[in-house]
C-alpha cells in the first residue's frame, strides 16, 4: 500500500509538472502582456517605460527562463500576486476553492445516491416502464443545457415563488448555517441534473451485464433470494465502473462549473480561471488550473482507492 501512495504521489507530480510547464507555455504565447494592459490604460507611459518594465518583471527573457524562474519561487511556496486583485494568489484561490468544494462535494454526494438508486431500479426490468421513465429523466438531464436550466430555476423558485435566492453567496458568520446554505440549493440541484444523466446510464448499463454474469446465476441456483443476490452480489461489482466515472466527475466539476457558477455568481474556482484569462492574469490563472488539475488526480485516487475496497479482486499493492 505504501508503495502504492508513493507511486501514485510520484506519478501526480510529474502530471502536475508537466502540465505548469504547458498552461504556462500556452499562457505566456497568448498576444499582449500586463505591460500592454498598462500602456493602454495610461497613454502617459512611453515606449521607454514599457521596457523598463519588462526588464524589471522578466518579461523580456525566454519563456522557457522565466518558466524556471516561476518553478523556483514556486518550490518555495511563493506563487506570486495576482494582477486583477492586487492579492496574493493564494489568498484569491482559497476562498474560490473553498466554494466550488461546497459545490462539488454536496453535487457528488446527493447525484451519486440517486443514479445509483435510479440504475438499480432501471436494471431490474429492463425495458419495463421504470426503466423507460428513468431513462427519459437521464436523457433529459444530458441533453439540457445548463444555462437554461439554471434560469428556470430561477424564474421558479426565486422569482415566481420567492422561496430561494436567484444568485449571490451567503456571508460567513452573518446569516448562519441555514442562511447560508439557502444560496446553495439552486446551483447544487443545477450541477445535479446536469450530471445525473450520464452516472444513472452508467449504473443502469453495469448492472444488467453484472446480472448476467455466472457468479449470479450459481448465487440464484443456491436460493439466495432476489433482493440478496442484487444488492449483495450485483451492486458492489457493477459500482467498479460507476465508481470511476464519478471520480472523473470530480475533476471536471472543479474546473468545468463555470456556466453555473456565473449564472448563480458564485466566485467558485472554474469562475476564478475565466477571469483571469480575460484579464491577462498569469499567475492566477496558472495557479487555479494546477489547482484544478490536482483536484482531477486526487479524484481518480479516490476512484481506485474505492474500487478496490469494493471489489476484492482488485489490488493497489
Amino acid at each position: 500500500m505504501i508503495m502504492f501512495f508513493l507511486r501514485r504521489l510520484l506519478g501526480m507530480a510529474i502530471v502536475l509538472l508537466a502540465m505548469s510547464f504547458v498552461v504556462y507555455g500556452l499562457i505566456g504565447l497568448m498576444p499582449g502582456d500586463p505591460i500592454d494592459l498598462m500602456v493602454m490604460s495610461n497613454p502617459g507611459i512611453t515606449a521607454a517605460d514599457a521596457d523598463r518594465l519588462r526588464a524589471l518583471y522578466s518579461l523580456d527573457e525566454p519563456l522557457v527562463t522565466r518558466y524556471g524562474h516561476w518553478l523556483i519561487a514556486a518550490l518555495q511556496g511563493d506563487f506570486g500576486f495576482s494582477r486583477v486583485y492586487a492579492q496574493p494568489v493564494l489568498d484569491i484561490i482559497g476562498p474560490a476553492l473553498w466554494q466550488t468544494t461546497k459545490l462539488v462535494a454536496l453535487t457528488l454526494v446527493i447525484s451519486s445516491i440517486l443514479a445509483t438508486a435510479l440504475g438499480i431500479l432501471s436494471a431490474l426490468r429492463p425495458g419495463g416502464k421504470i426503466d423507460t421513465l428513468v431513462s427519459f429523466i437521464s436523457f433529459a438531464g444530458i441533453s439540457l443545457p445548463s444555462f437554461w436550466l439554471a434560469l428556470i430555476l430561477i424564474l421558479t423558485f426565486a422569482v415566481w415563488l420567492g422561496w430561494l435566492p436567484a444568485s449571490g453567496m451567503g456571508r460567513p458568520g452573518e446569516e448562519g448555517f441555514l442562511g447560508n446554505a439557502r444560496f446553495l440549493i439552486l446551483p447544487v440541484t443545477t450541477l445535479v441534473i446536469a450530471n445525473i444523466g450520464g452516472v444513472t446510464r452508467y449504473a443502469r448499463s453495469a448492472l444488467i451485464e453484472t446480472l448476467r454474469m455466472d457468479f449470479i446465476r450459481t448465487a440464484r441456483a443456491k436460493g439466495a433470494r432476489e433482493p440478496r443476490v442484487v444488492l449483495r452480489h450485483g451492486v458492489p461489482n457493477a459500482l467498479s465502473s460507476v465508481i470511476t466515472v464519478i471520480g472523473m466527475n470530480f475533476g471536471t466539476l472543479f474546473s468545468g462549473a463555470l456556466i453555473t457558477e456565473t449564472m448563480f455568481a458564485q466566485r467558485g474556482l472554474g469562475k476564478t480561471i475565466y477571469d483571469a484569462i480575460l484579464g491577462n492574469d498569469y499567475n492566477l490563472a496558472l495557479v487555479a488550473l494546477l489547482f484544478a488539475t490536482f483536484a482531477t488526480l486526487i479524484g481518480n485516487l479516490l476512484a481506485d482507492l474505492a474500487c478496490a475496497w469494493l471489489d476484492p479482486r482488485i489490488s493497489v499493492i
